[in-house]
């Protein structure tokens, strides 16, 4: 059984920054993929950025330059977020991807104010 728990979610003006992790337990150290997604209101989820088991990084062309994707061996996946927009505003979902099953975190609310 795979768990993911986000958190660093919060409020912040635009311009500064968050930091947002995920604490995976169960059998994650077969994760071959890890990465994070999101969801505006009355929008479909989308990418954010993803981290392979070799440290391969990929990140949606908006966040590019701003966003960095991270992970330890304990596992946890990170992702810091600078310079935010309000259109970075959306509840941030943590994903794992064992195999052909994808997991994913409970999420987290990002709210970027102008």
């Amino acid at each position: 059984q795979v768990q993911l728990v986000e958190s660093g979610g919060g409020l912040v003006q635009a311009g500064g920054s968050l930091r947002l992790s995920c604490a995976a337990s169960g059998s994650i150290f077969r994760a071959n993929v890890m990465g994070w997604y999101r969801q505006a209101p009355g929008k479909q989820r989308e990418l954010v950025a993803t981290i392979t088991s070799g440290n391969s990084t990929n990140y949606t062309d908006s966040v590019k330059g701003r966003f960095t994707i991270s992970r330890d061996n304990i596992p946890t996946v990170s992702l810091q977020m600078n310079s935010l927009k309000p259109e970075d505003t959306a509840v941030y979902y943590c994903t794992a991807v064992i195999g052909y099953t994808r997991y994913w975190g409970q999420g987290t609310q990002v709210t970027v104010s102008s």
